[in-house]
């Protein structure tokens, strides 16, 4: 993949560019602010970019600004947003598209895992972190939100929003395959969510959420 880095951080700027290329993608660029992430990705229109939530100039959500920015003109550029701090009200305008990820830093010390997130967003996929779904889904139950969902719903609600397949999501909580169709139907079926093909009924429970969170 060719790949954009926008991370002020110069130290884990340089970490994570040697860890992409030594895993054989090509980093075009890396930057240290939002303004440079705007001009190399218009320019380079790499693969993916990744891009740190907050950074200059205002060293808020400068970065996720100019990702929701860039997803209008990139619609099928992967972008995976990396924070040291839980933001939803840009991922939740992120998230339909598909194409996305949203991850705590600390999950990068996941070499694998983080490289399987990037392969994910580039063929369209969806990543939440589970520490984000978890804080989400928390903060959605404490309001009333989720008492319709029984705890394993919630749990496989959670591994959905991590991108994970049904037969991932199956391995993770050693049930079959058909009951984790099981839960799904449920989950969507309790969430009211119109009829659409799966894939789409899945992003959309995700949103739920992420909508009631930016409402409590």
């Amino acid at each position: 993949m060719r790949i954009v880095i926008a991370e002020d951080s110069a130290l884990f700027r340089q970490g994570l560019s040697n860890l992409l290329e030594d895993a054989g993608h090509e980093v075009v660029a890396a930057v240290g602010d939002a303004e440079g992430a705007l001009a190399r990705t218009r320019a380079l229109e790499p693969d993916v970019l990744v891009c740190d939530v907050r950074m200059p100039p205002d060293l808020t959500d400068d970065g996720a600004r100019a990702a929701v920015l860039l997803r209008g003109e990139f619609p099928r550029m992967g972008i995976v947003l990396l924070s040291q701090h839980m933001e939803t009200t840009h991922t939740a305008r992120l998230v339909p598209g598909g194409y996305f990820a949203y991850l705590l830093k600390d999950r990068v010390l996941d070499v694998n895992e983080f490289l399987e997130t990037l392969r994910r967003v580039r063929e369209g996929g969806t990543a939440l972190d589970p520490e984000l779904v978890v804080e989400l889904i928390g903060a959605a139950r404490s309001n009333g939100f989720v008492g319709a969902l029984t705890l394993r719903e919630r749990e496989v609600l959670a591994l959905m929003a991590e991108g994970r397949t049904n037969m991932g999501i199956a391995q993770r909580l050693w049930l079959t395959e058909r009951t984790v169709e099981t839960h799904v139907g449920n989950i969507l079926s309790k969430l009211n969510l119109p009829v659409a093909p799966q894939d789409h009924r899945r992003v959309l429970a995700v949103i739920t959420y992420l909508q009631a969170q930016d409402g409590c």
